[in-house]
């Protein structure tokens, strides 16, 4: 098996380039290699690599700046993904591609199935909606991850930002009243992996496994949107006091005081961007469809502050 992997140099890419090396060949490109900003360059790096999947792992995320450059995020996020779909179809190829729960509203309290209307709230997930519209309505064999909270032992992510200001800063406030699921980009990685595996029937002849990811089921996968993110619920606020709490397990001492992390409102803590308040993800489909478990949120998040207190020690 073949596979084109794009955006490898990311949080999620980087583990792509782990999980998917267990099914096939990779290529593996990240800008300026390729880039989403021009959707004219895409379809000579897909025909070249004549690839049997495509993974895209590339995205505009910038969520408070796409409100000033929505053009931008929507070439990025929604006119290059068409033109990828596109190829894909021409090809015969799988897509897979990433999406997000920016795209549903982020009201009420119950978790949001992929059968939900959607009614993003802000540029960002009006760009991510209408890629993930231009991929089905190119016809192209497609699966779409749509996921939350996105977090890794490397760039720029909130878990790695709660651990710099608590280093910094004797008091932080976090908001409280947001509620969705952190998910590790190791998670995402394996997941696609395990997704690719079983829609190609099998194909690598071995099993995937790992970050947090397990369970059988039959050959062959379902098409179509499945929501990826591991098991339980919290605020952006017990996300960070989960972050300090392991940190100070593995000897981290901050400077933040005892007390020291608060809970606010989103209205207390504006940006120029609004955010979902319910960001909850049902994951039955996914779970149904590829025989797959999940665990809860906290297993990865305990192993990547793990990473991050041991390579802070060398």
């Amino acid at each position: 098996m073949r596979i084109l992997l794009l955006g490898s140099g990311g949080q999620v890419g980087h583990e792509l380039r782990r999980s998917l090396a267990l099914l096939g060949d990779v290529v593996a490109l990240d800008h300026p290699q390729v880039d989403l900003a021009d959707p004219r360059g895409l379809p000579p790096i897909v025909r070249s690599a004549s690839p049997d999947v495509i993974v895209n792992a590339a995205a505009y995320t910038a969520v408070d700046r796409a409100e000033q450059e929505p053009d931008v995020a929507h070439t990025v996020n929604a006119t290059s993904v068409g033109v990828l779909a596109d190829e894909a179809l021409a090809r015969g190829a799988l897509l897979v591609h990433f999406s997000t729960d920016y795209v549903y509203p982020g009201t009420g309290e119950r978790s949001w199935t992929e059968a939900d209307a959607t009614a993003p709230v802000n540029a960002y997930g009006r760009s991510k909606l209408a890629g993930d519209v231009a991929i089905a309505q190119s016809g192209c064999r497609h699966v779409i991850l749509r996921t939350s909270w996105v977090y890794a032992s490397r760039g720029t992510n909130f878990v790695r930002t709660i651990l710099r200001l608590a280093r910094e800063r004797d008091h932080l406030r976090v908001v409280d009243d947001q509620f969705g699921v952190p998910t590790s980009a190791s998670f995402l990685a394996d997941v696609t992996a395990r997704v690719i595996d079983r829609h190609m029937g099998g194909r690598s002849g071995r099993g995937v496994e790992g970050g947090g990811v397990s369970g059988g089921g039959r050959s062959g996968g379902g098409a179509g949107v499945y929501h990826a993110v591991p098991g339980g619920v919290t605020t952006w606020f017990g996300v960070a006091g989960a972050v300090l709490e392991r940190a100070r397990l593995r000897g981290f001492v901050p400077r933040l005081s005892d007390g020291g992390l608060m809970p606010c409102t989103t209205a207390e803590y504006p940006l120029p961007a609004a955010r979902p308040m319910n960001s909850r993800l049902d994951t039955a489909r996914l779970r149904r469809d590829f025989g797959l478990q999940c665990g809860d949120w906290r297993d990865d998040l305990h192993r990547v502050v793990d990473e991050l207190m041991e390579g802070a020690s060398r």
